[in-house]
């Protein structure tokens, strides 16, 4: 499974836009008074603005090559903060053959770069906003995760993630390339305090050679 575009909402645009363009330096593709779209590789990034009070907050990582994990942490202090799990800035996710370093943006997402040592994508590039792959995975937050997983699979014809986990209040689809983890609402998202909250996600996928537009909450 690819995720080829993710849709999400903030609450401030010309803040987000900062972020993304002048921080993170990703291209601006179209930007409109409602909403903003990136480059993230070959996958594309869009916020649209929403009119409540509220500051959506989501949990969504992008894929980097498994050789530049310290490279990109060396690169991102150099633009902001990374949040520290356990006295370090690395978590080793050893079931999913991978480690992740996490920062929030200006919305306060929690932005996760992921290396995956099973998709074998190192380079000898220096690291840069050009070496992030695509987008990886997006958190999913909805009150019966199994049931909205199963019914993701039935459409899309993709799979439960072969690493997990698959449980009542959490499960993984997708596979190495791009995942949907789903979380219901009472789980806090890893590696911080941050309650998964349930906001509006619009996404489009590609598994095998078939596309597949997906709206969630």
């Amino acid at each position: 499974m690819k995720i080829q575009e993710l849709t999400l909402l903030t609450n401030n645009l010309i803040e987000t836009k900062k972020f993304y363009e002048n921080t993170i330096g990703f291209q601006k593709i179209i930007e409109t008074e409602t909403s903003i779209s990136f480059a993230v590789g070959t996958s594309k990034l869009i916020f649209e603005l929403t009119e409540e009070n509220h500051n959506p907050k989501y949990h969504f990582a992008f894929n980097i090559p498994t050789n530049m994990l310290n490279d990109a942490i060396d690169w991102i202090l150099k633009r902001t903060s990374l949040i520290e799990t356990e006295n370090t800035f690395i978590t080793d996710f050893e079931n999913w053959k991978a480690k992740a370093i996490y920062f929030f943006d200006n919305n306060r997402n929690i932005f996760e770069f992921i290396c995956r040592t099973d998709l074998n994508n190192q380079t000898d590039k220096p690291f840069s906003v050009e070496t992030i792959l695509n987008i990886n995975e997006i958190g999913l937050v909805i009150d019966q995760p199994l049931q909205i997983g199963k019914e993701i699979i039935e459409k899309t014809k993709t799979e439960y993630f072969s690493k997990g986990p698959k449980r009542e209040d959490f499960v993984a689809i997708g596979n190495d390339n791009g995942l949907f983890v789903i979380s219901n609402p009472n789980r806090k998202w890893f590696p911080t305090q941050e309650m998964a909250e349930k906001w509006k996600v619009k996404g489009k996928i590609k598994v095998a050679d078939k596309e597949y537009e997906l709206e969630f909450n």
